[in-house]
């Protein structure tokens, strides 16, 4: 399926939930209102428009937060929408602190792969961010899902001051390990305008005079908009996702759904397309839902205007729309 502007929308992230077993403060700050399970999508809702997605072309999904593995029985969901005719992938956004206690059961479920997200290898500063000591629970989630042949990619937050020195550590992982690392500006959302991010460009430039051999990575490795680097002998591969200085709208791919079911066309704006009202609606049908999915797809704007005046009109916090 095409948005007005001829680009192709094959992608859909779906936050299951507004809960999270961390408090990092760019995502999820304190005093910060959690939606009621009465309004938040259940599962088979949430199936129900994964069929109404495939059937205008949608096909792979992303399960995201909050954290989704707080939410019981997370793994079976993975199932429910892998097990639809034309859907050819399912993957995970997680924090990892559950990552290992689940693993086996999303394995079972059909998961494809898993996006960890991990802004520091350093104790201290993982309770600093978190305001929890997860640190090595999150490790062993990485180690069991490496030696269970999942494809996994780290994702971190650089935060000036605060965890903008390990970029080295982040990058030497691809040397021994068969995952990628992905480097991602701070998004201007919510308490992320509050924060100091680090451009992709500027890591870029460190990364270069460190590992002057490193090559641009042109293989697949996803659905998002990361660009790749390889380091010289390295098993897997450095990645930049640079919304503020390395705008990629015009080869976005997705739209998101919020744990309470609006479908978001764009991360920045605050327009979106309550699909839990077709859900619930006395009529619903897959037709209505599908003619939902088309019209969020058609409102999507041709590019966001983060780093530009306020960015956007959108004033929730990240976990409230879903990483």
């Amino acid at each position: 399926m095409k948005d007005s502007f001829g680009r192709e929308i094959n992608y859909m992230r779906i936050s299951i939930t507004d809960r999270c077993n961390l408090r990092c403060r760019y995502c999820m700050p304190e005093g910060i209102c959690l939606t009621s399970m009465s309004e938040i999508l259940t599962f088979e809702e949430i199936e129900q428009v994964c069929r109404a997605a495939v059937g205008v072309g949608i096909t792979r999904f992303k399960i995201t937060g909050g954290e989704p593995l707080v939410r019981i029985g997370c793994p079976q969901l993975v199932g429910m929408i892998k097990s639809i005719p034309g859907v050819e992938q399912v993957t995970l956004t997680t924090n990892g602190v559950l990552l290992e206690k689940y693993l086996d059961e999303l394995i079972r479920n059909g998961l494809d792969a898993v996006n960890i997200s991990l802004d520091t290898m350093n104790a201290d500063v993982y309770r600093q961010i978190t305001g929890f000591d997860s640190l090595t629970a999150v490790e062993k989630s990485i180690a069991r899902s490496l030696e269970k042949g999942m494809r996994v990619k780290i994702n971190c937050v650089p935060q000036t001051g605060i965890n903008d020195v390990e970029w080295n550590d982040f990058a030497r992982l691809t040397l021994k390990e068969h995952l990628d690392v992905r480097f991602i500006e701070m998004m201007p959302i919510g308490w992320g305008k509050r924060c100091a991010g680090v451009s992709g460009d500027a890591l870029l430039e460190r990364l270069k005079a460190e590992y002057p051999g490193m090559e641009k990575d042109k293989s697949l490795h996803g659905n998002g908009p990361a660009v790749y680097y390889r380091l010289p002998g390295a098993l897997g591969s450095v990645g930049f996702i640079s919304a503020i200085h390395g705008k990629f709208c015009n080869s976005c791919n997705r739209i998101r759904m919020t744990a309470e079911g609006e479908l978001k066309p764009c991360l920045c704006y605050r327009e979106s397309v309550d699909i839990r009202k077709v859900l619930r609606a006395p009529d619903s049908s897959m037709e209505r839902l599908e003619s939902a999915i088309r019209e969020a797809v058609s409102q999507k704007p041709q590019m966001h205007c983060f780093g530009i005046g306020d960015g956007g009109d959108e004033s929730r916090q990240m976990v409230q729309i879903g990483g």
